[in-house]
This record gives structure tokens, C-alpha cells and sequence, in this order.
């Protein structure tokens, strides 16, 4: 099964990275959105539905955070799965995103297998 993922940062060239690593690990892959921000995101869900979500957390207008916690509001975008990118490994950080709803959190920098295991434990797609 191929798997529809939005990935949400305000930088082009992180978002073209993000998709080159899934696409080099074997993940699955059959669209790719792509949002610069938390409010962008939100519009692109209630018109395509994606499998999961990708996203950065410092962002401009609607940051990582917020966009978590809309998305927690949101009783249709609940359930899509969110994990978070960056470069911020701080435990309080990462457990405060997973608070908000992440169901995932992949530190900066990553080697392509630990983002496709992420993908894969977060779809619960069967270990080969």
C-alpha cells in the first residue's frame, strides 16, 4: 500500500529533503503534499486527505505547536497521525509535542531508515 503524507515546513529545500529521504528509504510513497506553515496545512487537509503528517515545529504564522493543537480540535483531522521533525532534542520539548497529539518525533539530523521506522511504527504498517 502507498501512502498519501503532508509535509509541513516553512523551508522548500527541507520539505524537497524530507520527501528525497522517504523516497530513498523505500517508504512507500504515492502523493506528497507539501505546507509552509501550521494554517497552510490546515486548509490543504480539509481538501485532500493524507495517511500522515510531517511537521517542523518553528514556523511563521501558524507554528508546530498550534498546528498540533488545531489539529487535536479538529474532530474530521484528529485522527491523521502527526510526527514531528526537528533539530530540537530537548526532552521537554519532545514530550510536550507528544502531549499535543504527536504520534511520532524524529530529530534533526536522520538517516532515512529511522524516518521510514517512524513512518512505519506511527501507520502500523507490518515489519518485513
Amino acid at each position: 500500500m502507498a501512502y498519501r503524507v503532508l509535509i509541513v515546513d516553512d523551508s522548500p529545500a527541507m520539505r524537497a529533503f524530507v520527501r528525497r529521504v522517504m523516497e530513498l528509504s523505500g517508504f512507500e510513497l504515492s502523493t506528497c503534499f507539501e505546507a509552509s506553515n501550521g494554517q497552510e496545512a490546515l486548509d490543504l487537509l480539509r481538501q485532500e486527505w493524507v495517511d500522515a503528517i510531517l511537521t517542523d515545529i518553528n514556523m511563521p504564522v501558524v507554528d508546530g505547536e498550534e498546528f498540533l493543537r488545531r489539529l487535536a480540535a479538529d474532530e474530521l483531522l484528529r485522527s491523521i497521525p502527526a510526527i514531528v521533525i526537528s533539530t530540537d532534542a530537548t526532552e521537554n520539548r519532545i514530550s510536550r509535542m507528544l502531549s499535543l497529539g504527536a504520534r511520532g518525533y524524529v530529530t534533526k539530523p536522520f538517516l532515512p531508515e529511522a524516518l521510514r521506522r517512524e513512518l512505519e511504527a506511527t501507520l502500523g504498517v507490518p515489519c518485513e
